[in-house]
């Protein structure tokens, strides 16, 4: 009898590794097919079967898929965006082609244009910030004359704050226009960016189950001009008529973009005028969100979900009450990682819930501001904010780490 398997198109530095371990728990045999499998440390660790495939070309993967099911029994196929943004485009086509279960390509597709994900929000009502579409210098600066300064200002495409910044004056404006179009960037199309609002306030990420508001962790940023994750708490400390209307909106987002199968994470600001949807993601949360959800109430979403990509059902059932926080790691320059530890002592601190570190001596660090400035993070759980935030200051205290600036120009 074939085993049965569960394709991974493409992998995922921070979560990818317990989709395999999850996969192999319910005993499935995780096969990952990336354009470059070698990225992903933890398939040659894990001894994770990963064949090389444009994941770009949908032809290609049916291809792939057809030829292990010459070996396997495809029980199930999903992926990670990363920051291709239409990998979760191209698994909906995929369950669609081989009949399993899976999102509507559709729908995904519309969330995956944020241009396109904020008309669509607008039509329907739902508060968003102000917002235009630049295809260059010309409309990016008339763009946010018409907003007024300061403008959130990013690729129309993307994932992980990728490109994305806060620019305050015309200065700033300009120099990360010229960022944006300069030959560095890869657009496989004309150049769309979108500049928007600068929504002020508090930052929170709903985590969506089907059509279920699963729970809503706060997420703190580093300074501005970038936005770089440095703090999750789950669950938000909110009233419950917060809780109510960030709830109601990020159903209200479902139904306007035709999602509700599976995972979706739905990014907002509490604002003046109340809850205003920053971004639509329509995947499960990357970083630390499973762990923190799973520390917290005991629910393994990344596990459930995979159930569901299988075709069985999920359970969302809590089986306890916790305040889980995760603190990333942020190089604070650029250069030689000379050395890093005390990741051992951080995690027998009690209440550490995990320690994982991304890099190890002698590797480079260049921070891009965006999701790949972190080089770990630490996870504390208790009964209490209070004691949790307790916990995760001791341990992120026990952490150091050394960094030789890259040599100036003319050394």
């Amino acid at each position: 009898m074939a085993r049965r398997a569960l394709i991974l198109v493409e992998g995922h530095r921070s979560i990818g590794f317990l989709y395999v371990n999850a996969a192999e728990r319910l005993g499935l045999c995780p096969v990952t097919l990336s354009a470059d499998p070698t990225q992903y440390d933890y398939l040659a660790a894990e001894g994770i079967e990963a064949i090389r495939v444009d994941t770009t070309n949908l032809d290609a993967l049916i291809r792939e898929c057809c030829r292990l099911r010459e070996t396997y029994d495809i029980a199930g196929i999903t992926g990670f965006s990363g920051l291709d943004e239409s990998v979760p485009t191209t698994v909906g086509k995929l369950c669609r082609h081989f009949d399993l279960p899976g999102p509507n390509p559709a729908s995904i597709e519309r969330c995956h244009d944020k241009f396109t994900q904020r008309q669509i929000l607008a039509e329907a009502g739902v508060p968003i910030p102000a917002y235009r579409l630049a295809a260059n210098a010309t409309d990016v600066k008339s763009s946010a004359a018409e907003i007024g300064l300061p403008v959130i200002v990013k690729p129309a495409v993307g994932s992980g704050s990728s490109g994305v910044r806060l620019c305050h004056n015309a200065d700033e404006l300009a120099e990360h226009t010229s960022y944006l179009l300069g030959e560095k960037q890869v657009w496989r199309s004309s150049p769309r960016i979108l500049v928007e609002e600068f929504a002020q306030g508090s930052h929170y990420s709903a985590e969506i189950m089907g059509n279920e508001a699963f729970g809503i962790a706060a997420v703190d940023f580093g300074s501005p001009p970038h936005f770089v994750s440095l703090e999750y708490t789950y669950p938000a400390v909110l009233t419950d008529d917060e809780h109510r209307r960030i709830t109601d909106v990020s159903l209200s987002c479902l139904r306007a973009l035709g999602l509700g199968w599976g995972p979706t994470n739905i990014d907002l600001r509490w604002t003046r005028r109340g809850p205003v949807v920053i971004e639509v993601n329509p995947r499960l949360a990357g970083g630390t969100s499973p762990q923190l959800v799973q520390a917290a109430c005991g629910v393994d979403l990344i596990t459930e979900h995979i159930k569901l990509v299988i075709g069985g059902e999920w359970n969302l059932c809590k089986r306890h009450s916790h305040i889980a926080a995760a603190r990333i790691l942020v190089a604070d320059c650029d250069g030689t990682l000379d050395w890093i530890d005390g990741d051992g002592l951080a995690a027998a601190v009690p209440g550490v819930a995990e320690v994982k570190l991304y890099v190890e001596p002698k590797t480079p660090i260049v921070r891009k501001g965006d999701f790949r400035d972190a080089i770990g993070y630490v996870i504390a759980v208790s009964p209490t904010l209070a004691q949790t935030e307790t916990i995760l200051r001791r341990a992120v205290d026990l952490i150091h780490w050394s960094i030789t600036p890259f040599p100036t120009i003319g050394e």
